[in-house]
């Protein structure tokens, strides 16, 4: 067999290891709850930080 060639035993084995076994019983789960974040800086106040970052 030659660089290249299709070894369809090779990609049967590769198949198997990356396959994922999933469960009936799992199911997905609703999340219940809030995400909260501070952005911190106005848009104006970042804008001049890049500036001052580009300049450099």
């Amino acid at each position: 067999m030659s660089m290249g060639d299709y070894d369809e035993a090779e990609h049967e084995r590769r198949e198997q290891m990356n396959t994922v076994d999933v469960a009936s019983d799992d199911e997905r789960m609703l999340y219940e709850g809030t995400v909260e974040y501070d952005s911190g800086d106005s848009t104006e106040a970042l804008l001049e930080q890049f500036r001052e970052i580009v300049h450099r």
